[in-house]
This record gives C-alpha cells, sequence and structure tokens, in this order.
C-alpha cells in the first residue's frame, strides 16, 4: 500500500480546507466552497502527469471501467475479451454493462497477449478490455494492431497501473478509454476512488454525464441543467478527491522510488539462476509496482509460495488468489446474482467452467509476485533478499 506509506501533511492539509468549507459535493455550491474545487484539481493534475486531454474522477476504480464502457457504446449482447487473470471489477463492468465477457490467453507479461485475442474473436466481438496488470504495460503494439484489423474498440483498466508508460505514453491513452483506481491497495489512494482519462472529447462528455446522473453539467443552477442522457452517481466526493489531489502530486517521488527498490530486490534474486523475471515490453515504463517471477514448475511455486509464508515473508500467489485468477470465481462460472443480466438471458459466449487456457493456467501457476515498498531502505532489501534466497534455494533442493 505505497499511497499510505507516505500520508502526511499534505493530505490533511487538503482534507482540512475541505472540511473548512462544508462543502464535501463536487458540484456547484459556490457560496460555501470558498473557490475550493478539490475534483477538478485532482483531474487537472491527472491530465499533467499522463498527458491525457481529458480526465474525469470517479468513486471506485470499478466505477472508472464501467463509465469507460458505457461512454464508448459498447453494452447489451456485446462480446467483450477479457483476461483470466485481473481483479474481479473488470469482469464485473463488462457483465454490469450488458456485455458478455470472452475470455482469451495473457503470456508471461501477465497481460492479454495479441494471439490470446486473435484465437477468441467471432463476428459478434464488439471490443477488448485489456488490462495492464501488475503495474506494466502489455505489449500495445501487437494488440493495437489486432484491434485494427478487426474494427474492435479497445477499453484499458489501468487500475494497478497509474504510473506506467509504454514507449513514452501513459497506459489509458491507447484506446478509447483508460481508467485507474485510487482505493487503498494502489500505487497512490484516496481511500476510495478512480479516474478516466481520454483524449476523445465525445468520451470524456458522456463519462462526466453517465457518471452524474445524465447532468450537463452546464449553467450555475444544478436543479435546472439538463439531461443529455441518462447515467447513474458515480460522483467523487471532495473529501475523497482531496487525499488523492495530494497523492498524485507525489507520484513522480512514489513512482521513482518504487522502481529503484524493484530493480534491486530483482538484482538480488537473480543470484537464483533458477528465476525468470516477467518480460515487460517497455522496462523504462514499468511503474515498479510488483516484482514478478516464475518458478519453474507449478508445484515448485506453490511450495516456494507456502515456504515463504511459513517464513514470515509475504509474497503472491495468484494461483489460488480469491480474486484474482478465474479458477476461484466460482460465483461467475455459476453466473450467481440477484438480478436478471444480459448474460443471463443471452446465454455466456463461452463455458466458464472449462475454459482452454493452458498458457495462463502455466503462467500463473509458476508466478509469484513481492509487492515492492517505498519505504524499504537498503538494509531492508538486503534482509528481504537474503531470506527468500535462502528459501528458494531450499525449496528448489
Amino acid at each position: 500500500m505505497p499511497g499510505m506509506d507516505v500520508f502526511g501533511a499534505e493530505e490533511r492539509h487538503e482534507v482540512n480546507e475541505v472540511l473548512e468549507t462544508g462543502c464535501l459535493f463536487r458540484y456547484n455550491h459556490e457560496h460555501l466552497r470558498q473557490d475550493r474545487w478539490k475534483a477538478r484539481e485532482l483531474e487537472a493534475e491527472t491530465r499533467k502527469y499522463t498527458s491525457a486531454a481529458f480526465a474525469h474522477a470517479v468513486s471506485s476504480g470499478s466505477t472508472a471501467v464501467a463509465a469507460a464502457m458505457a461512454a464508448s457504446g459498447l453494452g447489451f449482447g456485446d462480446e467483450i475479451i477479457v483476461p483470466p487473470f485481473t481483479y474481479i471489477a473488470t469482469i464485473e463492468g463488462v457483465l454490469l454493462g450488458g456485455g458478455l465477457p470472452v475470455f482469451a490467453e495473457i503470456d508471461e507479461n501477465l497481460c492479454l497477449s495479441a494471439e490470446g485475442i486473435e484465437k477468441v474473436i467471432t463476428p459478434r466481438t464488439k471490443g477488448v478490455m485489456l488490462v495492464h496488470m501488475c503495474g506494466a504495460a502489455a505489449d500495445m503494439d501487437s494488440i493495437l494492431a489486432v484491434c485494427k484489423k478487426h474494427n474492435l474498440k479497445l477499453l484499458e483498466d489501468a487500475g494497478q497501473a497509474l504510473g506506467a508508460f509504454y514507449k513514452g505514453k501513459s497506459v489509458g491513452l491507447f484506446g478509447e478509454a483508460g481508467a485507474f483506481s485510487l482505493d487503498f491497495f494502489k500505487i497512490i489512494t484516496a481511500g476510495e476512488g478512480g479516474l478516466c482519462i481520454t483524449n476523445d472529447e465525445k468520451i470524456s462528455n458522456y463519462i462526466e454525464q453517465f457518471s452524474d446522473h445524465g447532468h450537463s453539467h452546464l449553467g450555475s443552477n444544478r436543479g435546472m441543467e439538463a439531461h443529455p442522457i441518462l447515467g447513474t452517481n458515480f460522483r467523487l466526493s471532495e473529501l475523497h478527491a482531496a487525499v488523492g489531489l495530494a497523492q498524485i502530486r507525489k507520484l513522480h517521488d512514489i513512482r521513482d522510488r518504487k522502481r529503484h527498490n524493484h530493480s534491486y530486490l530483482k538484482s538480488r534474486l537473480s543470484e537464483v539462476a533458477e528465476l525468470r523475471f516477467r518480460p515487460v515490453p517497455d522496462q523504462d515504463g514499468d511503474s515498479g509496482t510488483f516484482l514478478n517471477f516464475f518458478l519453474p514448475t507449478q508445484a515448485l511455486a506453490e511450495q516456494t509460495a507456502k515456504n515463504l509464508a511459513a517464513a514470515g515473508i509475504g509474497v503472491n500467489y495468484w494461483f489460488t488468489n480469491m480474486y484474482h485468477f478465474i479458477n476461484q470465481w466460482d460465483h461467475l462460472k455459476k453466473l450467481e446474482s440477484p438480478f436478471k443480466m444480459a448474460i443471463h438471458h443471452l446465454g455466456a459466449p463461452q463455458d466458464y467452467s472449462n475454459l482452454d487456457i493452458p498458457i495462463s493456467q502455466d503462467v500463473v501457476g509458476r508466478l509469484l509476485s513481492v509487492g515492492t515498498k517505498v519505504t524499504w531502505t537498503k538494509e531492508d532489501m538486503d534482509k528481504l533478499a537474503d531470506q527468500m534466497i535462502d528459501v528458494i534455494r531450499k525449496t528448489i533442493g
């Protein structure tokens, strides 16, 4: 939780400015707010950092995905290609928007591969919900080529990847729109919150309107605003925006420190010849959020994770993680829901209980990830590396 690790006077100052006005709502009420607009400032800082033409703050990364999908015109009955390795919110966003998730293979970069996408395209495929998993970008050149070839809309769930770039361009700007998360476990946090970015003005207007009940936000009388479209409430409060504003101003420093610590720990773990590391297409664009490495076999990865945990060392073994890999998504496989969705009416495009994704099963089965911390010292990392190397070598034998 790197964002939390650097909480300080800056966050308290921004929050106190909101509390002094009593205006926690992001729109209107000019007579209360003393010209303090934290959500607007957060959006401006987001545009500055990512070079996006447009940015809009919403209530979560999940709602950012949903707003981006709706604003891009994807919905009822559209087949949307998704990865089996992601936080479940990606899939929920597709389902709640009326889409039909189609799972494709990932590769050792932990993101959808161009070959995997190509393999599952049908005449009903309308879009790709690409996830920049574990803080680094997918292979955008090959994926963009497939989307262009088949006229597919590309959306980017970059919930874990604020601060990641691909050949100098921020993730989230390669397709129709991109979505980031500001929840408690991300590179920067607002407690809860999300961001949408795009270079398309029409999509930006739809995101802004859709996330606030269709309000046009034109004029100074909220009660009399026009409502060009139907929408819902995905608004971010000024309190959450205040925390996010202080945090995004620290993002350059957080990213630099994480990348440094990522590089150093990787150099130490490279002493174990049997380990292979994630092949990131643009190493310079990696946010440094996770150090990802592979054991030779799934059995060794699982045992290594258990042995590291027994030694008090926290690692992510995603293969058995309840939220991030399809093997544990029983509620999805059974389509358990308190209400009827489009997929119940139209039917699932795949048998989610019997997917043919051997590459993804192998990749995630051999994968271990260590979340990097901005607060690590060299002594901390050497101690951690020494312990990990000892456990891994004893496990491998």
